[in-house]
């Protein structure tokens, strides 16, 4: 189908990879956690939205050129690293309010203000995830094994291994967004509590910077 092969076998490897902890899940986690369910929300269609855009890429073969010239390994790398400690010092740095027990309690009403949250809370897992080098470089090394060579449409074959890999991804994002919001509910209703979690969230989302900055390519 489609030049596909084993394709259970990838949904089930999809699922478990899934379920391995990485940046776009400590994202989610942090976002969920800090803000709460509709931030959580908004980050994980963010984180998907930048698989579709690494699979568009793998199919168009433009993550090649990512894969054979270190420059632009280095380059993206720099610019995710330097985004993610740029989020993080923004929540270590911004001044500590009482929004999220607020908008915990009237969460009912939705405001304009909080649709541009969410858009800015979307756009930042976007750049989160696009801008990981390592994702782009996960497609050319994870979906091939799962493609027929002789497939003359490798580009469509892609392209239902990325949606698949992206459905299968949006589904565990989500009950981790939720399971997130859930269990720090009563604790956000402490406004003390909102600041610490801020706190923890730009450190963590500087960690990961660092992280993807010292990782090899």
């Amino acid at each position: 189908m489609f030049g596909i092969e084993n394709y259970l076998g990838f949904i089930a490897a999809a699922i478990l990879l899934n379920l391995t902890p990485g940046t776009d899940s400590m994202y989610i986690i942090t976002r969920s956690m800090a803000q709460g369910q509709t931030a959580g929300f908004y980050s994980v269609l963010g984180i998907t939205s930048g698989i579709l855009v690494h699979t568009l890429l793998a199919a168009l073969g433009l993550s090649v050129l990512l894969a054979n010239s270190p420059t632009a390994f280095m380059l993206v790398k720099y610019i995710g690293a330097s985004y993610l400690c740029y989020l993080g010092l923004k929540m270590l740095l911004s001044k500590s309010s009482n929004s999220i027990a607020n908008s915990l309690s009237n969460d009912q009403h939705v405001t304009n203000q909080k649709d541009v949250d969410g858009w800015q809370i979307y756009k930042q897992g976007v750049l989160t995830n696009v801008f990981n080098p390592k994702v782009a470089l996960f497609f050319l090394a994870f979906f091939p094994q799962f493609i027929d060579a002789s497939y003359a449409y490798g580009m469509l074959s892609f392209l239902m291994l990325g949606l698949t890999f992206a459905v299968t991804g949006f589904v565990w994002c989500l009950c981790l967004a939720l399971l997130a919001a859930r269990f720090s509910t009563r604790l956000r209703e402490n406004p003390s509590i909102e600041t610490m979690l801020n706190r923890i969230s730009g450190v963590v989302f500087i960690g990961l910077g660092i992280k993807l900055l010292t990782e090899q390519g």
